[in-house]
């Protein structure tokens, strides 16, 4: 009978510290719900009063240290949801292996560095919607034949070795199209070799392709993307109010044509 009402005791005992447990457990889930739920706020989200963002000032067009300052489509991004945010930006140029390890020890309240959506970093970062897609892109002359990769005319098909274009064209051929491959040093020669009527089609990557336009404003050139790679700013996942902030000052950019007037500055 002893050893019964001691099981009695114990059992209370038990219920006696798990309700109070359970409750706090509750208490905090709610909360944490309604602060997720709540429209987000400034002083809350930028608690120094100002936004620091971390970069890798080593990837023009992007964002380049010239000695003197930094500057670039990031940068410009960057002051532009400042403005719409009205908080001044403050830039910390670190080392592209670096930035991650800022962000998640508070360092910098956000990245804008060319940074690509990483599904594996989804547990300890947000990321706002994309801002650009630097995807692979297939492009043929404006006046050209187009380039059908099911053509029995093996459609020669120019692309920098050993690169994501490569890549792709070597998944096709796996997948028994026929093709030639011509590899180049660089994915500006394998453009040049399309201006030149030395290849029928051209892939590279979307920046590259911008770039090269920009440099040649009198040959002109179609292209459609087949992958996609987008680049969008990180932020740290407990930051909820910088995210919802920031990624609202974001689309406000795509809505007015703020974004679109900062990449064709630089791209």
């Amino acid at each position: 009978m002893a050893a019964a009402t001691q099981r009695r005791l114990t059992r209370r005992k038990i219920l006696s510290l798990a309700i109070p447990l359970a409750l706090a457990a509750a208490l905090i889930l709610a909360s944490l719900l309604i602060h997720r739920n709540a429209p987000p706020n400034i002083n809350r989200a930028f608690p120094g009063g100002e936004i620091v963002v971390g970069l890798d000032a080593s990837f023009p067009p992007f964002a380049l240290d010239d000695g003197e300052s930094v500057r670039g489509l990031d940068i410009d991004l960057a002051k532009a949801i400042g403005s719409e945010l009205e908080m001044p930006v403050r830039f910390l140029n670190i080392g592209f292996y670096a930035l991650h390890d800022a962000l998640i020890s508070g360092q910098v309240d956000l990245l804008i560095s060319a940074l690509r959506i990483d599904p594996a970093r989804t547990q300890e970062l947000r990321y706002t919607g994309s801002y650009f897609d630097n995807g692979l892109v297939t492009v043929t002359a404006a006046t050209g034949r187009d380039s059908n990769l099911e053509s029995p005319a093996k459609p020669r098909i120019a692309y920098e070795y050993a690169s994501n274009a490569d890549s792709q064209i070597r998944g096709w051929e796996g997948a028994d199209r026929a093709l030639q491959r011509l590899p180049y040093e660089l994915p500006e020669y394998a453009l040049d070799a399309l201006r030149l009527g030395l290849a029928d089609s051209a892939i590279v990557d979307a920046t590259t392709l911008r770039l090269y336009l920009r440099a040649r404003a009198e040959w002109g050139a179609r292209y459609e993307y087949i992958t996609h790679e987008p680049y969008a700013i990180a932020i740290r996942i407990d930051r909820v109010d910088a995210w919802k902030l920031v990624d609202s000052a974001l689309a406000a950019l795509k809505e007015n044509g703020k974004l679109a007037t900062i990449i064709d500055k630089w791209l």
